[in-house]
């Protein structure tokens, strides 16, 4: 079914992203458009927190949105067009949610955002950023967020990326997927996956289990794993 806004219109032009962001002590269903985010209570009766885009540093040609959206702990993480990460801080319960950070790793609008638990470790790259061009930044979440490290990209966009285990998967607009140690940048393997560019990649994190999908109408799955002798990280087809 396609919902159509009060002037009939399809609602995909004024609603461009929705996501589930499952918190420690809450979940928040959390809409993106070009006019604002939108953050609502579970069963999405309440909304609890509007946060209105400013397009006041966009060009009349640029367009304003939007896009990757992940929690962190306690926090919400959505990434604009302008480059930057918006970082909102969420309380136990209530509307009391606060923009407590801009991150500004990248100069070319986010594409995607990943995270994973960080699990008490010092130091730990657990959020990975992605934007148009292809750069990935890795970043450790905490009151104030960390810049660990930056992966340059090659010349196309990066749609998707991932997170398991330190290891990040990223998916490009030429057909590849890349997987990189997150805290040190490493590519440990390049795999010409598909014959178009990337749409979304998805991760069951228990079994270490990789889908692509892409362009090219095919979807396909890959197993994940840590060679036993060094630690290098593996992806075998499964489909």
């Amino acid at each position: 079914m396609v919902a159509a806004d009060s002037e009939g219109r399809n609602a995909s032009r004024v609603r461009q992203l929705v996501h589930w962001c499952v918190l420690p002590f809450r979940v928040l269903l959390v809409l993106t458009s070009h006019r604002g985010i939108q953050m609502y209570e579970s069963d999405g009766s309440v909304m609890v927190y509007w946060h209105a885009l400013d397009a006041g540093d966009a060009s009349l040609v640029q367009a304003v949105f939007a896009r990757g959206i992940a929690a962190s702990g306690h926090f919400i993480c959505v990434g604009m067009w302008s480059g930057r990460v918006l970082v909102f801080d969420i309380p136990a319960k209530g509307p009391n949610i606060v923009l407590s950070e801009e991150l500004a790793g990248h100069q070319t609008p986010i594409t995607d955002i990943a995270t994973e638990p960080a699990q008490g470790q010092d130091c730990v790259a657990d959020m990975v950023t992605a934007d148009d061009s292809g750069l990935l930044c890795v970043w450790q979440s905490g009151p104030e967020f960390k810049l660990l490290t930056r992966i340059p990209g090659f010349g196309v966009p990066c749609p998707s990326v991932q997170l398991w285990q330190g290891t990040i998967a990223a998916g490009y607009g030429n057909g590849q997927v890349r997987l990189y140690e997150a805290s040190t940048g490493t590519l440990h393997v390049q795999i010409d996956a598909h014959a178009r560019a990337i749409c979304a990649l998805d991760l069951a994190p228990e079994v270490g289990k990789l889908l692509s999908a892409a362009e090219d109408t095919f979807v396909h799955i890959w197993q994940l794993s840590r060679s036993p002798e060094g630690g290098y990280i593996e992806a075998a087809p499964l489909l």
